[in-house]
């Protein structure tokens, strides 16, 4: 198979690497708005309401795997930053130019790489959670995402974790991407039905409550390419993870001024977005 997405994303999406720059401390500062607005939608209380009882531990010492695109792969500095703050371990799969499990034509190689270092990895790390951040190259008919969802969802409850269907930003459909709008559009329905249609253990998380829905909105924080996250929208994202993820698994998630200025913040892949 001709692998043109891994190759082009390669091209516009940063590889993972570190070197220091300087942020300002005023990152604390900007993300005040958007989360006073995350947290006055209420999604915290919708999620207790939600959530079934789920596999895995409760409470401390939580092991949290994060799986995903370089969307996701942008957000995991701050993950990881706000999770060690928090007393999880945290631990990055995701993949730059591909990440996605869901195995149509198009992107069946792409898919089997991740299903192979899934498999890998739940051996080795035993994760009481896995998360998954819907993809940009989740490509297929919604059976066919719905279908990949559900092998996630039982991929994790044979290991006995719970899984995170989580929805990424609003995206600013390139010409790389128009071919597959409609595909990307169904993706979260998809996700949101197989949680639904769990007994149990599998929970839909929308970050359309921190972001909404508008690729060009100010409140997403993101770089210039309209797709990534900068400090301030990855920080933004981690505060709102964690609480989710707190209210779920019984944690009290660290606030933001213990880890939002860490060395994080200094990580090359914001640098080569042209983040400041």
């Amino acid at each position: 198979m001709h692998l043109e997405p891994a190759h082009r994303a390669d091209t516009r999406r940063p590889p993972r690497s570190r070197r220091r720059t300087r942020v300002g401390v005023a990152l604390t500062t900007a993300l005040a708005g958007v989360l006073l607005a995350a947290c006055g939608s209420g999604e915290g209380d919708d999620e207790r309401e939600r959530a079934s009882s789920a596999p895995g531990k409760e409470g401390a010492d939580l092991r949290l795997l994060w799986l995903g695109d370089s969307v996701a792969g942008v957000q995991a500095p701050a993950l990881e930053a706000a999770m060690d703050a928090s007393g999880v371990t945290f631990e990055d799969l995701s993949s730059t130019g591909g990440g996605t499990v869901v195995a149509s034509d198009e992107v069946a190689e792409l898919a089997d790489a991740t299903w192979e270092s899934l498999r890998s990895r739940v051996d080795s790390f035993a994760p009481d959670v896995i998360a998954y951040q819907l993809t940009t190259y989740d490509w297929g008919t919604p059976e066919q995402q719905r279908d990949a969802y559900t092998r996630l969802a039982t991929t994790a409850r044979d290991a006995g974790a719970a899984l995170l269907l989580v929805t990424a930003p609003p995206v600013t459909v390139d010409e790389f991407l128009a071919p597959h709008a409609e595909e990307m559009a169904t993706a979260p329905e998809s996700a949101e039905a197989v949680a639904a249609a769990a007994e149990s253990g599998v929970h839909f998380l929308d970050a359309a409550d921190l972001w909404g829905t508008d690729p060009e909105a100010g409140a997403a924080m993101r770089s210039a390419d309209g797709i990534h996250s900068c400090q301030q929208g990855a920080a933004a994202f981690a505060t709102w993870f964690g609480e989710r993820l707190g209210a779920l698994h019984d944690t009290t998630p660290a606030a933001p001024e213990e880890w939002a200025t860490g060395s994080w913040t200094a990580d090359e892949r914001f640098s080569q977005l042209g983040c400041e």
